[in-house]
């Protein structure tokens, strides 16, 4: 006859039985899978090795790339502005290196800069684009026309292009000097512009920019310096919106710029002036405007070709 002490006996052999499997199983399940994962985290190890290795590499060609183009800016730029004269316009987050970079370009080029001008981070603070208009419209010089559209880049541009940019037409000033000092003054005590006390109009003009607005309303600040960049362009012999790495994206002034059918089709656009070959760039395509051409430069997917005369990508 069976008793109740043997089926408890049983019952805790069988419970110790499976116990003892959980464990012998477990040990083996987990140096198994130990196993395979050192193995995966040697492999993973290996890889993330190579793909510094070759980041590095191409780090290094970059290096030398820029070198090179660095070394070789000045004979590429040689005579191309020969005689010629150019207004330097910055926004606040353009790069003073890029800026000083330019300069000494437009000087190999043959050029002369007449003066500097910066838009600061309020001319394209929609918070305040009707105070901006409305100074635009209280210090219009006699003689000059606004262009019909209401957008405060367009109308800044329409007002400081003819003071920056003498006529295309007979190579004049479109603005006196006294209108001159009395649009600078107002809009310095506004405080959207900071210009140099020597500025003076030129023939040509390059606008340089940082690369993709962010946060609130990063659309609607690279549309108005974008805008601002194509009605000076339409305001003398011609201009280049030059910007660094990422300014061609939706929120970047460069490719508000490149979105636009008939701003495109006058204005001329570079998206890599953070580097030596996109500043050369530059200096070469402010010379093309001088020939009524245009384009669209740089390493973006929405550029052209990489430089004036390159092969179209």
């Amino acid at each position: 006859m069976i008793s109740l002490r043997y089926h408890v006996i049983s019952i805790a052999a069988v419970f110790l039985a499976l116990a003892v499997g959980v464990v012998l199983g477990s040990t083996t399940l987990s140096r198994t899978l130990l196993s395979g994962l050192n193995n995966e985290n040697s492999e993973l190890g290996g890889q993330v090795a190579e793909l510094e290795d070759d980041r590095n590499a191409l780090n290094a060609r970059l290096g030398d790339a820029d070198s090179f183009a660095a070394t070789i800016g000045p004979a590429a730029v040689k005579g191309s502005l020969a005689q010629r004269t150019v207004v330097l316009v910055t926004t606040a987050d353009a790069r003073p290196s890029d800026r000083d970079s330019l300069k000494g370009l437009v000087a190999n080029a043959g050029a002369v800069v007449t003066g500097e001008l910066q838009l600061t981070d309020a001319f394209a603070d929609q918070g305040r684009a009707d105070e901006l208009k409305d100074i635009v419209t209280r210090l219009l010089p006699a003689g000059v026309q606004l262009p019909t559209v209401s957008d405060p880049g367009s109308l800044a541009g329409g007002l400081l292009g003819p003071l920056m940019l003498i006529s295309k037409a007979d190579n004049k000033p479109q603005v006196s000097p006294e209108e001159s000092a009395a649009v600078l003054s107002g809009l310095t005590d506004g405080g959207f512009i900071k210009a140099s006390p020597e500025l003076k109009p030129a023939q040509l003009a390059i606008i340089l920019t940082g690369g993709a607005a962010s946060g609130d309303g990063a659309g609607d600040r690279a549309a108005t310096l974008a805008r601002f960049a194509a009605q000076v362009d339409r305001s003398g012999a011609g201009a280049v919106l030059a910007g660094s790495a990422g300014s061609a994206n939706g929120t970047g002034a460069v490719g508000v710029i490149r979105a636009d059918t008939a701003a495109s089709s006058i204005l001329s656009t570079v998206d890599n002036a953070d580097t030596p070959a996109g500043r050369i760039v530059t200096i070469l395509a402010l010379g093309e405007q001088l020939e009524g051409k245009v384009g669209r430069y740089g390493n973006a997917g929405n550029a052209q070709a990489p430089a004036p005369g390159a092969p179209a990508e």
